[in-house]
């Protein structure tokens, strides 16, 4: 298997504007176009609980559920391997549950596959960012 090589200026320019590209899907409440950035099989596991699928995640904006004011991803790191890449981002959100205001903060971790017509999120993991809610917090890294 050969490796493209990891954060070069082209990957990080394109996997920015495809996060950005899809930030922008999100907070337009647009189930169709956030659909179009991901596998048909697309999994999201966040610290709300295990893993959901596209298909429900999709139903939830649709139906009003989950909506988003906000949302904004800066890309840390992209390696690609071939047709698969691995994306770390840091992701800032707000919006609604039900109803219920939110606001999240948190290390996004997506793997991509590549496809004829682009790039298409296989599985996304969503960690909280502890660090960012504790009081004093200085970087200790």
């Amino acid at each position: 298997m050969s490796t493209d090589s990891p954060d070069t200026t082209d990957h990080h320019a394109t996997f920015q504007s495809l996060l950005d590209q899809w930030a922008e899907a999100i907070v337009a409440n647009d189930a169709t176009r956030i659909g179009s950035f991901a596998e048909p099989d697309w999994a999201l596991v966040g610290p709300e609980g295990g893993p959901g699928e596209r298909a429900q995640f999709l139903a939830l904006v649709e139906s009003g559920d989950l909506t988003h004011s906000e949302m904004a991803f800066e890309l840390l790191s992209a390696r690609v391997y071939d047709d698969v890449a691995v994306v770390l981002a840091h992701g800032t959100n707000k919006g609604t549950w039900q109803g219920a205001p939110f606001s999240a903060d948190e290390w996004v971790t997506d793997v991509f596959v590549r496809r004829p017509d682009g790039w298409r999120c296989a599985m996304s993991a969503l960690t909280p960012n502890y660090a960012a809610t504790q009081p004093d917090n200085e970087e200790s890294q």
